[in-house]
């Protein structure tokens, strides 16, 4: 089984981000890590290519300069090979135009199955991977807290708010997953020095023959404005004098908690 995994290479989340004073957009200069979402996803490819009795798991990422410090991170784990599109013209790229551009890419590796994760954590919009899949005309599962393969079927327990459904729907698919659905392994020293010499196919727009189609020229959406969130306020402090029970009452009554 051939497994495709969309994976977004981010600035690190534990140093503050910076915005572009002009545009608004999330610096992405030097290096970038891989998202900690998507390595659900590479390890349940991973799993899931050794079921099936073998078969590849390709990476397909978008990112600026040619950046490849995350993608090496996936490939350590297992991961054969990657897709990079990295291009000037990407900047300013929505949600959309990212989809286009992976779907583009994804048509080349020919997959069984396309692995996502639900979102990413620099943008939390959750819409790439339904994009992907309509753009790709497959049928699509979301949420995904177990996945199993059989039968020319994609087998998904999705998690919802009861509990989980349970979903099937023929391959190949596009299949998003939930943090839960799989503990990520730890590169080992060997995968490490193995994913230095692993392949990584770096493409243009052009390349995809995608020009003039993506970029900020073509985003449907624009950031106007950034307020930083306010700071939180300090809580009332009630002193129980014997009646603070009914000063705690009175305080949910006003919330409407009560």
């Amino acid at each position: 089984m051939n497994v495709v995994v969309c994976v977004k290479q981010i600035p690190d989340p534990a140093v503050p981000g910076e915005l572009d004073p002009q545009t608004h957009w999330l610096k992405r200069e030097g290096k970038l890590i891989l998202d900690d979402s998507d390595a659900y996803g590479v390890e349940m490819a991973l799993q899931l290519a050794t079921a099936a009795g073998g078969g590849d798991v390709t990476l397909v990422s978008m990112a600026p300069n040619g950046e490849t410090s995350g993608l090496r991170t996936a490939l350590a784990m297992g991961a054969a090979n990657a897709i990079l599109v990295s291009d000037e013209s990407l900047k300013g790229s929505d949600a959309l135009s990212t989809a286009k551009v992976l779907a583009a890419a994804i048509k080349r590796a020919n997959p069984d199955l396309v692995i996502t994760a639900t979102e990413a954590t620099d943008g939390y919009t959750g819409t790439v991977p339904e994009q992907v899949a309509a753009l790709l005309g497959l049928p699509s599962i979301t949420f995904a807290k177990k996945i199993e393969t059989a039968d020319g079927k994609v087998k998904v327990e999705r998690q919802t708010e009861a509990g989980y459904d349970e979903v099937e729907a023929p391959l190949p698919a596009v299949v998003s997953v939930t943090a839960g659905v799989v503990e990520p392994r730890y590169p080992s020293f060997k995968g490490i020095m193995a994913a230095k010499s692993k392949p990584v196919d770096t493409l243009t727009v052009a390349d995809l023959g995608l020009e003039g189609q993506v970029g900020a020229a073509n985003a449907r959406q624009e950031i106007i404005s950034v307020t930083p969130a306010e700071e939180r306020q300090a809580g009332e402090i009630i002193e129980d004098d014997g009646e603070g029970f009914q000063k705690i009452v009175a305080f949910l009554e006003s919330k409407k908690v009560i």
